[in-house]
């Protein structure tokens, strides 16, 4: 389940009542508050009108799926993370450009950081402090955090190159291969399938003339399940 802060929702829904970061906050308490209102009338047995979108958010409630929140600024990242413990859900804090400035804060929280896109151009102010340097700062600081392009901002192609940079700007290389193949998938709580080759996984692999981040490097051959790909 997505929720958006910033820029974005203030643009697109602008003089829908969703003009000010405020007004972005307040509608997300509005639909938590009437989610779990939805629910106890619900569980008591008392008769309810069938709300789509209420329905939609119980599993965000229960905790059963997170709320990919997309922030960028700081003060926008701190407000998902002040929502989340007054509603007590689960998160992801989605691109994070200014995660930097506030690490403490982050690490406190224990919710994991989906970093990125910072390949391509700083497209509008709130993330002017885009920086390959970000993800070795949360590593330092035992953030969990992956990469991403989002795609098609950046094309997908190039999420072993965004690893690449992360690691000319500090990232140890064996993290920068785990911020875009194991991390992701524990994120995802999925590493009990994907994003290592272990026993008992899915067999999805490829096999490269070089490693994943040099940039010469070429994909020789690709596995599925175990099964050569012609």
């Amino acid at each position: 389940m997505k929720a958006a802060f910033g820029e974005n929702p203030k643009r697109c829904y602008k003089g829908k009542k969703i003009d000010t970061r405020m007004q972005i906050s307040a509608l997300l308490r509005e639909t938590l508050a009437k989610t779990k209102e939805y629910i106890q009338k619900k569980e008591s047995g008392k008769d309810v009108d069938y709300d789509q979108k209420l329905e939609a958010m119980i599993p965000v409630i229960k905790k059963q799926m997170p709320l990919k929140c997309h922030c960028h600024r700081a003060d926008d990242i701190l407000t998902v993370i002040r929502i989340a413990k007054e509603y007590d859900i689960e998160v992801t804090l989605d691109h994070v450009t200014d995660g930097r400035s506030i690490i403490p804060q982050i690490k406190e929280s224990g919710f994991p950081c989906i970093l990125g896109p910072c390949l391509g151009h700083k497209s509008k102010y709130e993330v002017k402090n885009m920086s390959f340097e970000t993800a070795n700062e949360f590593y330092k600081a035992g953030i969990p955090f992956c990469i991403i392009t989002d795609s098609p901002v950046v094309p997908e192609q190039y999420l072993s190159l965004s690893a690449a940079l992360a690691h000319k700007a500090g990232l140890p290389e064996y993290e920068a291969i785990k911020a875009i193949t194991i991390n992701p998938a524990k994120i995802l709580k999925l590493d009990d399938r994907i994003g290592s080759i272990k026993v008992g996984k899915d067999a999805d692999f490829v096999v490269c003339t070089k490693n994943i981040l040099d940039t010469q490097n070429e994909i020789k051959t690709v596995y599925v399940n175990g099964k050569k790909e012609a």
